[in-house]
């Protein structure tokens, strides 16, 4: 099945899937092997790892292009890219939908704040007038090459307008095209009632450890029917967590005895990269070295 395929019909299965975000290819291989059926390549996630950044605006299409093909290279799990708010105008939009596409996306997820946007559990947002975002997600929905590219359009009006004014907004995508629709932020498991019940399209949820959504599990959400539980930034706050320990550690005991627990083996992280893919492509490539 094409990845564009397999993402709409995880969509359409409405089962609460669980998407762990991956800012690069070796998360993205993390949540391959152990059994995830999606990959969810974050914004926020690439802004903090590649360039040390806040998830304020400050990264590139051609950025998270670059990271796309990356990460569409090194697993064969289907990919929802975080395309923010496209990096501009119903122009830009195009440019950012054919250029991800190629890529490697099986989806976008586009969004309605003015940019440069800011993360959706941050104060000080603001959403463009709603006839400039439905004319982004027909110039999403035009571009694409592939019918089944799954175009994921994200309200942040609940933060800003309240709910009622989300829910109104994202029934406004959906008539203009969205495949599915994403209303960030809610505060409660009864707004995500009303998120379930009154939008007729696929749902996503995003929970962000420490943001201001709550989370209360997969069974849940699937007996809600919500379609996609994206969890974008858990393995980066793991790995920030890890590494401020393990290397805090080193720098106070001039060793890594005291955390040696803590690290994967060589063995590990050799797998981990697939390292007997390469050894068996050397073997049946590289020039054969005269024996001594």
């Amino acid at each position: 099945m094409r990845k564009t395929a397999k993402l709409k019909e995880i969509l359409g299965r409405r089962a609460a899937v669980l998407a762990p975000g991956a800012p690069n290819a070796l998360f993205a291989r993390v949540i391959e092997d152990l059994g995830f059926e999606v990959v969810y390549v974050t914004g926020a996630g690439i802004a903090n790892m590649h360039l040390g950044a806040p998830d304020v605006g400050l990264t590139t299409v051609t950025e998270v292009a670059e990271t796309t093909a990356a990460i569409a290279d090194a697993v064969d799990l289907p990919l929802l890219v975080d395309a923010d708010t496209g990096f501009g105008n119903a122009l830009n939009m195009t440019r950012t939908v054919r250029l991800l596409e190629r890529a490697g996306a099986a989806g976008l997820q586009i969004e309605d704040q003015v940019f440069p946007k800011r993360c959706g559990h941050f104060p000080g947002k603001a959403v463009v007038p709603l006839d400039e975002m439905l004319d982004k997600i027909k110039a999403a929905v035009d571009a694409r090459a592939d019918a089944d590219l799954q175009i994921v359009a994200r309200t942040d009006a609940r933060a800003i307008e309240g709910l009622d004014a989300a829910l109104a907004r994202a029934a406004a995508f959906i008539e203009a095209g969205a495949d599915a629709t994403f209303v960030e932020a809610p505060l409660s498991l009864r707004e995500f009632e009303r998120i379930a019940n009154e939008l007729t399209a696929p749902q996503v949820a995003n929970i962000v450890f420490g943001g201001r959504t709550p989370d209360p599990g997969k069974a849940r959400f699937a007996a809600l029917g919500i379609s996609l539980v994206l969890y974008a930034n858990a393995a980066l706050q793991a790995a920030l967590r890890a590494s401020r320990e393990v290397l805090g550690s080193l720098k106070d005991t001039g060793s890594l005895d005291a955390v040696g627990d803590r690290l994967s083996s060589f063995e590990e992280r050799q797998k981990a990269v697939r390292k007997d893919e390469w050894d068996a492509l050397e073997a049946r490539f590289a020039p054969r070295r005269p024996a001594e």
